[in-house]
């Protein structure tokens, strides 16, 4: 994982609308939940709703399957761990500091 990636999946949690959603499909574990089951939860518009899981599909955090007129969506629970990977992934080694006015 790179920065850049790392960045953009933490950006797609980045907003409450968002990680409520994110939240919601992490607990209906592998089953996920159709949109509809989704707006019926969050009371969220569909226009909203559409907005919000964009942005998450977009940041590879949450994927979707068309089932017949439903569409299904589930957590991306291994570009969940992997974020979280990264940003522990040398935690307490500590941090060199450059040393300014050697010479």
């Amino acid at each position: 994982m790179n920065l850049a990636t790392s960045a953009k999946r933490l950006a797609g949690l980045g907003h409450e609308h968002r990680l409520e959603l994110f939240q919601l499909l992490v607990q209906a574990g592998d089953d996920g939940m159709t949109v509809g089951e989704l707006q019926a939860v969050t009371g969220r518009p569909a226009s909203t709703l559409a907005f919000h899981l964009r942005e998450l599909v977009a940041a590879d955090l949450v994927t979707q399957q068309k089932e017949g007129r439903m569409v299904r969506c589930r957590a991306n629970y291994q570009a969940l761990d992997e974020v979280l990977q990264f940003v522990k992934q040398d935690c307490c080694k500590g941090v060199t500091l450059p040393v300014f006015g050697a010479k």
